[in-house]
């Protein structure tokens, strides 16, 4: 059985699988897998579960908070902030809900208090702005 490298990269962690035979992602335009000899193929996955198998052994589960995916010369590379890998669905999806949601929301109010305050900053310097022309 034919099968290709699968290199899951995250800030902390990296991970090398020979011989997977098939993956299993979802992307903004739906669910999608990929085989040995695919073409080049690059996209994004989104918040969830993606797996993966190696052979025909059971089939190995990842979750990640979104993730960049590059096949290019029979070998997948995954890069993402974080990762969990586990062979049973139910334990990883609880992972899933716990920790992964708990930090993407995290995550989600630190963007948006940046947000707020570039806003301001930028509010702040065209005020200052207006204050060195002068008056018309």
């Amino acid at each position: 059985m034919n099968g290709f490298t699968l290199q899951l990269r995250a800030a902390e962690l990296e991970q090398r699988f020979d011989g997977v035979t098939s993956f299993v992602g979802e992307d903004a335009s739906g669910s999608f897998g990929l085989h040995a000899r695919h073409e080049r193929f690059l996209t994004a996955l989104e918040f969830g579960l993606a797996r993966f198998r190696i052979g025909d052994a059971p089939w190995q589960y990842l979750a990640v908070p979104r993730a960049l995916v590059y096949f290019v010369d029979n070998r997948l590379t995954l890069t993402t902030r974080r990762y969990v890998l586990d062979t049973d669905y139910e334990r990883i999806s609880r992972t899933l809900q716990e920790e992964l949601l708990a930090e993407e929301q995290s995550l989600r109010s630190v963007r948006n208090s940046l947000r707020v305050m570039e806003e301001y900053l930028l509010k702040r310097l065209w005020q200052i702005g207006r204050e060195l022309r002068g008056p018309k």
